[in-house]
Parts: structure tokens; C-alpha cells; sequence
């Protein structure tokens, strides 16, 4: 090779090698547009993580108002603003979608294996789930009526009739400072060996944690004028307690000790 050829390969490798290959930095430019939609959807994601939070403190402001307030209070706090009802069966919806097993469902098949014709007391119906899932008539009270089966009503004053139901249902709705009035108003709705279902949060039956011994509070329900017929503790959320309201009540009943149910209280996530 001559030194001419030489010296021309060389000067063309020297031009080569100043061409310099794009970095990656280069190799990922995006265009504005791509940019923009990427700063939307971080937006968007934190703006729905904000508002679920907002919307987890809200449900638990009222969750422990309910738990701390009478019936009575609890009715005319609905009353005041009735998207607080909306608000806290939201975050009440949220709460249960990490159930395992919902007590509702249990309730609805057990009243499933039950005669169709008995008449449904729901307390506390929320959704009126048990209403929307069996054949049997359903009386749905709560607090607020968003449908126009559901009756809106303080618990422990109905307008339905005394020995009008065969079945009354507290599904976690034993919320109140005065739950025994809204048992003593179940009781008065119930025929003659009708049944009486509760399902309560575990914890709130836990005397190692300040909750209630579960025995007195099947003694307190048996005073009041019902037989226990069977405590099912087999589920890891809650307690479903099964009563029967007893042919006559004692004429001379003392006065009962109900004992103090702890609140179900939620804690931030």
C-alpha cells in the first residue's frame, strides 16, 4: 500500500471515529406530548390516592362517632347531611372487601334454609342486601333511606308492629351507646319463638382487650326474654350469635346488666 492510500484510510478513520454513536440518554428523548402524559397520570395517580385517603379519614370519623353517639344522635346526624350516610358505607364496603367471609352472606343462606313466608326484621340494613338476595318479605331499616324499600327510623323505636316479624337481623349494626334499647325493640317486633340473629366484630368480644365476655352478653339477650340457641365462633371476624324469643316473659324481670360493647374502631392504613 502507498503512503498516499495510507495516509487517506487513516484520515477516514479519524472521521469515523469523531462520528460518535447517540448515548442512551439520547436514544430515550421523548416528545413533549409523551412527557406531558406521563406528568397526567402521576397527577391523576396522587390525586386518587389523596382522595381515598380523605375519604379512609372521613369514614373513620364517623365510624367512631357512630360507635360513641346514641341512635337518637346518630339519626339526627344523618339527618343533618345525609352524604355522610353515602360516605361511610363507602369506606364500610372498603373495610369489608378484605373479609374473607361476610357475615351478611352467612345470614342470607341460613334464611335461605328458612320458610319462605317468615317475615325479616333487618336492623342496621345498609344495602339491604338481605332484602335484594331472599324471597321473604323484608322490613330494611337504617338511619337514611337511599332506596325506596328501606325505612329510615332510630332502632330503637320502629314504626313496625309488635309481634309482626319472625326474624330480626343485626348484621354489625349494633353501633350504638343504647344497643340494648334496639334489642329490647326486637324484641318487641318478634312473635313467640322468633328468631334473633347477631353478628358482631370479633374484637369487640375479647375481655383480654377491653371488649365484652361473649357469655354475659348471651345472659344479658336471655334476661330480656330469649333462649341461646348456639354461638358461632368459627369465623375469624366476627361472632354470629342465634336466639329464640321465649313463649312469655317474666312479669317480675329485674333489671339486666348489659355489658359494654368495645367500639370497632378502624386505624389508618
Amino acid at each position: 500500500m502507498t503512503n498516499k492510500k495510507r495516509k487517506r484510510h487513516s484520515k477516514n478513520d479519524a472521521s469515523n471515529k469523531n462520528q460518535k454513536s447517540p448515548t442512551n440518554k439520547e436514544q430515550k428523548i421523548t416528545s413533549p406530548s409523551t412527557t406531558k402524559r406521563t406528568k397526567s397520570n402521576e397527577s391523576s395517580s396522587f390525586l386518587e390516592k389523596m382522595r381515598a385517603r380523605l375519604s379512609g379519614g372521613h369514614f373513620r370519623m364517623i365510624n367512631e362517632k357512630l360507635y360513641t353517639c346514641t341512635g337518637k344522635e346518630a339519626l339526627h346526624y344523618f339527618r343533618e347531611d345525609s352524604s355522610l350516610f353515602n360516605l361511610y358505607h363507602e369506606g364500610y364496603k372498603t373495610q369489608m372487601s378484605n373479609w374473607p367471609e361476610k357475615p351478611v352472606n352467612v345470614i342470607i343462606k341460613w334464611l335461605k334454609k328458612q320458610n319462605p313466608s317468615f317475615v325479616v326484621a333487618d336492623f342496621g340494613c345498609g344495602e339491604a342486601l338481605i332484602s335484594k338476595s331472599v324471597k321473604n318479605t323484608v322490613f330494611s331499616l337504617d338511619l337514611v333511606s337511599n332506596e325506596p324499600d328501606v325505612i329510615a327510623c332510630d332502632m330503637a323505636n320502629t314504626p313496625l308492629g309488635s309481634t309482626s316479624a319472625d326474624v330480626a337481623v343485626f348484621c354489625l349494626s349494633l353501633m350504638g351507646t343504647n344497643y340494648q334499647t334496639y334489642l329490647e325493640e326486637a324484641y318487641r317486633v318478634l312473635k313467640p319463638g322468633g328468631w334473633l340473629l347477631i353478628a358482631e366484630v370479633k374484637s369487640r368480644f375479647d375481655p383480654n382487650n377491653g371488649g365484652a365476655d361473649p357469655e354475659q352478653f348471651s345472659k344479658a339477650i336471655s334476661e330480656l326474654g330469649f333462649s341461646s340457641v348456639k354461638s358461632d365462633l368459627s369465623n375469624k371476624m366476627f361472632i354470629l350469635f342465634y336466639f329464640t324469643k321465649k313463649g312469655k316473659q317474666n312479669s317480675k324481670r329485674k333489671e339486666i346488666e348489659w355489658p359494654s360493647l368495645k367500639p370497632c374502631l378502624y386505624k389508618r392504613r
